[in-house]
C-alpha cells in the first residue's frame, strides 16, 4: 500500500502543483555521506566485512548488486555519484551529462539502469536550469518559470525521499524502482526538451512561453504532461501579464528587462508631427516585436492601439485609466478565452474616450473647417482683398519679400473680413516657398504619381518667379490634433491651395484685361484687333472659370462632404486619420497634381494665359494709340478712362490700329498657341478618364471651350 501511495501522491502533486513539507520528509543528506555500510550492517550484517568498494561490482552476487545499484540509483536521481555510478559530461557540451555503470555490473541491472537514468539526467538539467535562470539578467518570464521548476522539483524530491524510505525498511526492488518512476518520467523528459531548447537559444521573454506552449499541444496525446506543461506556461506568463495588464489599462510599458512584444522608441517626440513630413511617430514610436506570444498574435494590434490611445491622453494631461474591477484581471490565458474579452473592454474605452477627447476638448471638426475656408478657398472673401493689398509684395521676387510684412497684410485681411468671427483665423500664418508647385511636387517621393514631374523639357518654367507662384499658407495645429493635421497632411493641403491660389491669379489677371475689353467696346472697334482678342480672352477666361469650378464644385466639396460624414461615424482615431488622409489623396489626384502629364497641360496653358493678360495693355494702347499709363492689367485702368477716349479723333484712333499688323499678329500667336495646347488636352482627358472617371467632367467642360473657340473662328 506504501508504494501505491507514492506513486498516486506524485501523480496528483504534479497535476495540482502541490507540494510536500520538506520539513516531514527523511533527510535526505544520506545521499552525501555514503551510508550504505550502516544500511547493510542492520539489514544484512554480513555485508559491513564482506562489502569492498574498491572492488569490482560483478565480484559481488546478484542479489547483493541489486542492493548496491538502487542506493546509487537513488542517488543519481538526485544528481550524486554513487560508487559504482559515475556522471560524466558530454565533451563540448556543458549542460548535456551521462549517467555510466561500472562494466562488471549484472546485464540485467545495467539495462534497468539505463532505463532510469534519463530521469535522472532531466533532474540535472533541470536543477542547472533552475539555477542559471534565476539570475538578474534572465527577465521576469525567465524567473517565473524557474520558480515554478523550483517547485517541481521540490515534489521530486519529495518522490525520491519516499522511494529511500521504502529502500531502509527493505520493500523496493530495481524493477519497483522502475515502476514507480514512470508516472514523472514523461514529464521530465518533456521538460527537458524545453529546457535544452531554451538553453540553446538563449530564449527571453515571449519565446519561453511560444516554446512552453507549442510542447504543450505536442504533447496533446499524454494529459498528464500536457496539463503539466499548461501549468508551467501559466506559472511563467504571470509576470508577463502584469506588463500587459499596465499598458492595457494605463498605456505604460513597465518592462526593465525588454521582454514585452510591443517596443518604445523614446527618440520620437511627438513634436516632430507640426514640423517633420516624414514624421514617423505614431507609426513608430511604439511598434510590433517579432516575438509575440501565440495566445496574443491574434490581439496584438488591438493590444499596441489601445495602450497608445492611453499614451496620447496622458501626453495631453488627461490622467484616464480603465475601470478595473475583478472580472478585468488578467490572471490567466486560458480555454475560456477571457483574457480576450479584457482586451476588447480596454481597447472600446481608450478609443471611446480619446475620441471624444479630440473631437469635443480639442474641436477637431472645427479646426478642420478653418482649414477649408482658407486653405481649400472655401471663404474667399479674404483672398481677394490679400491679393488687393498684397499685390506689390507677391509680384516680388521669393528671396525679396518680407514674410512678416505679408503676415500683416494677410492679419488685416482676415480681421476686416467675415473670417473675423473664425475663432481659429490667429492660426493662420503665410509662408513663401523657395520653388515652384511642379518642382515641389518632384521632392515629394511619397506622392504616387503615374510617373515623374521633374522632366523640365515638357513645360517651361519661369525663368523669373514671384511670390504669386510660390505663395502659401499655413496653420498652427497643436498636439494632439497634429496627430490628425500633421505636417504630411497640411503640406498636401499647401499643394492644392498653391494650385487654386495661382488659377485665381490667372482668373483675376484674365478678368483685368476682360474690363480693359469692355471698356474699349464704346469705341466700336468691330472688326479689328481688338474685337479679336475680345474673343481669345473670353476663351481663356471661360477656360480658368471652367477649371475653377471643376476643383472647387467637382472635387474638393463632394470630398469634403463625404470624409465629414465619414468622420462623424467614426469610432477611432485611426479611423478619423485614414478618412482624412484618404480625401487627401483622393483630393490631390483629382486636382491634376498627382497626374503629370495633365498637371504640364494645365499649367502650359495658365502661362499662356499669363502671358497674354501682361500683353493686352500694349496690345490695346497700340491698337488706339493710347500712351502707356503704368498702371496693372488687372482692371485698375477704370471706366472714366476709357470714357475720355471718346474725346479723341475717332478716324486716327481706326487709322493706327488698321495699320499696327503686328497687334494682329500678337494676338493670332496667343490664339494659335492656346488653341493648341487646349486642342492637345482635349485627346489626353478623354483617355485619361477611362481609367480616372471623375475627369469625365473636366473634359466636358475644356471641349466645351474648345468648341466655342471653333464656333467664334477663333
Amino acid at each position: 500500500m506504501a508504494v501505491q501511495w507514492i506513486q498516486l501522491l506524485f501523480v496528483i502533486q504534479l497535476l495540482n502543483g502541490t507540494s510536500i513539507d520538506p520539513s516531514s520528509l527523511v533527510d535526505s543528506t544520506r545521499k552525501q555521506s555514503r551510508h550504505l555500510d550502516s544500511l547493510k550492517q542492520r539489514r544484512f550484517p554480513w555485508t559491513h566485512s564482506v562489502l569492498d568498494w574498491r572492488r569490482p561490482l560483478g565480484c559481488y552476487d546478484t542479489s547483493v548488486q541489486e542492493l548496491i545499484v538502487i542506493d546509487d540509483l537513488l542517488s543519481a536521481l538526485v544528481g550524486i555519484e554513487g560508487r559504482y555510478i559515475s556522471i560524466k559530461r558530454v565533451l563540448g557540451k556543458e549542460d548535456n551529462v551521462m549517467f555510466r555503470v561500472d562494466a562488471s555490473m549484472d546485464l540485467a541491472l545495467q539495462e534497468l539502469a539505463k532505463w532510469i537514468f534519463p530521469l535522472c539526467e532531466s533532474y540535472l538539467l533541470i536543477t542547472q536550469f533552475v539555477e542559471s535562470r534565476s539570475q538578474f539578467k534572465t527577465g521576469l518570464v525567465n524567473h517565473a518559470f524557474a520558480a515554478a521548476l523550483r517547485t517541481l522539483l521540490l515534489d521530486y524530491q519529495a518522490m525520491v525521499a519516499q522511494l529511500e524510505h521504502q529502500f531502509r525498511l527493505g520493500r523496493l526492488s530495481i524493477q519497483g524502482l522502475w515502476f514507480y518512476c514512470q508516472p514523472m518520467m514523461g514529464s521530465m523528459q518533456a521538460l527537458s526538451i524545453v529546457i535544452k531548447k531554451a538553453s540553446a537559444n538563449n530564449f527571453v521573454g515571449s519565446a519561453v512561453l511560444n516554446l512552453l506552449q507549442s510542447q504543450a499541444k505536442a504533447m496533446a496525446g499524454d494529459h498528464a504532461v500536457r496539463s503539466l506543461l499548461e501549468k508551467m506556461t501559466q506559472c511563467a506568463s504571470s509576470a508577463y501579464l502584469g506588463i500587459l495588464e499596465r499598458w492595457l489599462y494605463e498605456g505604460v510599458i513597465d518592462d526593465p528587462y525588454g521582454e514585452y512584444f510591443i517596443a518604445e522608441n523614446k527618440s520620437l517626440q511627438k513634436e516632430s508631427l507640426t514640423h517633420d513630413y516624414d514624421a514617423k511617430y505614431w507609426h513608430q514610436r511604439y511598434s510590433l516585436k517579432d516575438d509575440i506570444p501565440s495566445f496574443l498574435a491574434n490581439a496584438a494590434g488591438t493590444i499596441l492601439i489601445t495602450g497608445k490611445y492611453l499614451n496620447v491622453m496622458r501626453e495631453c494631461g488627461h490622467n484616464v485609466q480603465v475601470p478595473m474591477s475583478e472580472s478585468l484581471k488578467l490572471v490567466s490565458f486560458g480555454s475560456n478565452h477571457h483574457y480576450l474579452e479584457c482586451i476588447k473592454v480596454a481597447y472600446d474605452f481608450a478609443s471611446g474616450e480619446l475620441l471624444n477627447l479630440i473631437k469635443e476638448k480639442y474641436d477637431l471638426m472645427g479646426k478642420l473647417r478653418s482649414i477649408k475656408h482658407y486653405l481649400l478657398l472655401d471663404q474667399g472673401d479674404f483672398l481677394v482683398h490679400f491679393m488687393d493689398i498684397a499685390r506689390d509684395e507677391l509680384v516680388k521676387r521669393p528671396d525679396e519679400i518680407s514674410v512678416e510684412k505679408l503676415q500683416s497684410l494677410l492679419d488685416l485681411a482676415l480681421r476686416t473680413t467675415a473670417a473675423a468671427a473664425d475663432p481659429c483665423h490667429e492660426d493662420l500664418t503665410c509662408c513663401v516657398e523657395s520653388s515652384t508647385l511642379l518642382q515641389t511636387l518632384s521632392t515629394l517621393k511619397d506622392l504616387e504619381t503615374s510617373q515623374s514631374v521633374s522632366d523640365k523639357n515638357d513645360l517651361e518654367e519661369p525663368v523669373n518667379i514671384t511670390g504669386l507662384e510660390t505663395f502659401s499658407l499655413s496653420f498652427k495645429v497643436q498636439w494632439p490634433l497634429s496627430l490628425v493635421i500633421s505636417r504630411k497632411a497640411l503640406t498636401k493641403y499647401q499643394l492644392i491651395f498653391r494650385f487654386l491660389f495661382h488659377c485665381k491669379h490667372v482668373n483675376r489677371q484674365l478678368c483685368g484685361a476682360w474690363q480693359v475689353h469692355q471698356g474699349v467696346r464704346a469705341l466700336d472697334m468691330q472688326g479689328t484687333a481688338i474685337s479679336v482678342s475680345s474673343l481669345l480672352c473670353r476663351s481663356m477666361l471661360k477656360f480658368i472659370n471652367s477649371l475653377l469650378h471643376y476643383l472647387t464644385f467637382e472635387v474638393l466639396e463632394p470630398n469634403w462632404h463625404v470624409m465629414h460624414n465619414r468622420l462623424q461615424a467614426a469610432k477611432s482615431i485611426d479611423e478619423v486619420i485614414q478618412h482624412h488622409d484618404f480625401f487627401l489623396d483622393k483630393c490631390l489626384r483629382e486636382c491634376l497634381l498627382l497626374l503629370p502629364v495633365l498637371l504640364k497641360k494645365v499649367e502650359k496653358l495658365k502661362l499662356i494665359c499669363l502671358q497674354y493678360a501682361a500683353a493686352t495693355q500694349w496690345l490695346i494702347s497700340s491698337s488706339i494709340s493710347i500712351p502707356k499709363t503704368g498702371t496693372p492689367s488687372d482692371g485698375s485702368l477704370g471706366m472714366k478712362k476709357f470714357k475720355q477716349l471718346k474725346l479723341r479723333n475717332q478716324s486716327q484712333t481706326l487709322k493706327l490700329a488698321s495699320e499696327n499688323a503686328t497687334v494682329i499678329a500678337s494676338i493670332r500667336k496667343f490664339e494659335r498657341e492656346f488653341s493648341a495646347e487646349l486642342q492637345s488636352l482635349g485627346p489626353i482627358l478623354n483617355s485619361s478618364a477611362q481609367a480616372e472617371p471623375y475627369l469625365t467632367h473636366l473634359a466636358q467642360w475644356i471641349l466645351g471651350v474648345g468648341s466655342d473657340q471653333k464656333a467664334f473662328g477663333i
